[in-house]
């Protein structure tokens, strides 16, 4: 077998790793940086929108590319992406208000939703299965750069010539991104024959999706009770009917084979980032700490990411995701309990500091597995399959942070102490965690079933949405 680096694939390989530290090092710096950003633009009642904001965006810009890579290739939707994530990084450095910084994550958003779903695409049509574990690592290493350098650049950057240049020195890497990674991706082109899926996912949907979780986040943060109410309620209506036109069916009660594969990815990510986008405010705010200690948390969790991403390369072949994802889950719980605790100042700083390291370490245990899970399962349908697993990827993003961003609002608005405010916020995502313990026993049983096995083309290929009825579903 060759490898990720051998031969033809080699140019695809290198083209990836290098745009993914590109949104990597933006990621890190921009967490680091937003405590600083809250402060200067006065604007801690939008802290929370600033993550839900570029994630919302994501949604639209995920379905984009999943249509667009199953119709003509992923090559254009990354272009696009890029363009889109360049032209938001421009607004955002000169941002003269929190609100048009929110909106500009939003824009930066609709790009950057582009670059996971090609990812997925490119790991299912350019490489054999065996292969794709040790892919997934690879790309998890590419924030290993970012990871040790990114939060310790920002944290200098803002504290010298100020936050706006950690987005505007960005700038400068997304021409070499789009050169060395358009061509190996153009060379992929659509899928052939007839195992290729060419269901029309629905951009309408994504817009309803969209709208409908920000009208939730909307609505618990800091309406007026007789609001908030309706908007909940619309808004959930909205969404989860729009979703469901964009997910396996079966995805909601999690019913076994893709359907539960999906959802576990939005447990996953409510779990680790409704809590991890708040460590910056639980470490520079509630414990009043400076930004190296800071820039240790966050590399820390970004290195037991990867740490994790080789071990469960090496395991999957013999014990399946199962066991590595359930495993994960109960790790990010553990740490989710932990910054509770760290919030108390009584603890140890380190306590807090410790406690991103392990939530990382527990994402980078189960989430590849479950994307190689995903393309196990969706052969010839990649596209489809991989804009509901990063829409749902995305969602669990934006309801996580944005229910977070609302418990941080309101303990502000009662005058609380930044350490309650975030002690509320890690709450929820640790709940989700020990759910997530549950709901991942409906993965396939270890080991994983090769892709020649599992979603085998019919005679007509069905679309990944309504009527799919792959798996279990």
């Amino acid at each position: 077998m060759t490898g990720a680096f051998d031969g033809g694939r080699r140019a695809l390989t290198v083209g990836l790793v290098l745009t993914v530290t590109l949104v990597g090092f933006e990621t890190l710096a921009v967490s680091t940086a937003l405590p600083s950003i809250s402060r200067d633009l006065d604007g801690v009642g939008l802290y929370g929108w600033v993550g839900s904001a570029y994630m919302l965006g994501s949604l639209l810009g995920i379905v984009y590319a999943g249509r667009a890579a199953d119709r003509r290739g992923p090559s254009r939707p990354f272009a696009t992406g890029l363009v889109l994530f360049a032209v938001a990084l421009t607004v955002a450095a000169l941002a003269p208000s929190m609100a048009v910084l929110v909106a500009a994550r939003f824009v930066q958003g609709l790009g950057g939703g582009a670059i996971p779903a090609v990812a997925y695409v490119a790991a299912g049509r350019g490489y054999p299965t065996e292969l794709q574990p040790r892919v997934f690592a690879i790309m998890s290493s590419a924030w290993v750069i970012p990871g040790v350098v990114a939060p310790a650049v920002s944290a200098v950057i803002t504290s010298t010539v100020g936050w706006r240049w950690v987005f505007a020195g960005l700038l400068p890497f997304v021409v070499p991104a789009l050169v060395l990674t358009v061509p190996p991706l153009r060379a992929l082109g659509p899928p052939v024959g007839d195992s290729a899926d060419r269901a029309v996912i629905s951009t309408a949907a994504a817009v309803r999706v969209t709208i409908g979780v920000a009208l939730v986040l909307g609505a618990i943060d800091g309406a007026p009770i007789v609001i908030a109410v309706p908007l909940v309620a619309l808004g959930a209506i909205m969404a989860a009917r729009a979703y469901l036109r964009l997910a396996p069916r079966g995805t909601l009660r999690a019913s076994a084979g893709l359907p539960a594969t999906i959802a576990v990815r939005g447990l996953q990510t409510f779990a680790f980032f409704g809590a991890d986008f708040f460590v910056p405010r639980l470490i520079q705010d509630a414990r009043g700490e400076s930004y190296a200690i800071l820039a240790i948390a966050v590399m820390g969790g970004t290195l037991a990411w990867t740490a994790a991403s080789w071990v469960n390369a090496r395991l999957m072949g013999r014990y399946g995701a199962r066991p590595l994802v359930i495993a994960g889950f109960a790790t990010i719980a553990t740490g989710n309990a932990a910054l509770i605790l760290g919030a108390f100042d009584a603890t140890p700083v380190a306590i807090a500091v410790a406690a991103a390291t392990v939530t990382g370490f527990g994402m980078g245990l189960g989430y590849s597995p479950v994307s190689v899970t995903m393309l196990s399962q969706a052969t010839g349908r990649e596209g489809a399959a991989s804009a509901a697993l990063s829409l749902t990827d995305v969602l669990g993003f934006a309801v996580g942070t944005g229910i977070g961003g609302a418990a941080v609002s309101l303990a502000h608005a009662r005058g609380w102490t930044d350490g309650t405010g975030v002690q509320l916020a890690f709450a929820l995502p640790l709940a989700i965690a020990l759910a997530g313990t549950l709901v991942a026993r409906r993965l396939p049983a270890p080991p994983l079933e090769p892709a020649s096995q599992i979603g085998a083309p019919r005679a007509r290929a069905t679309p990944v949405g309504v009527e799919d009825q792959a798996s279990g579903s």
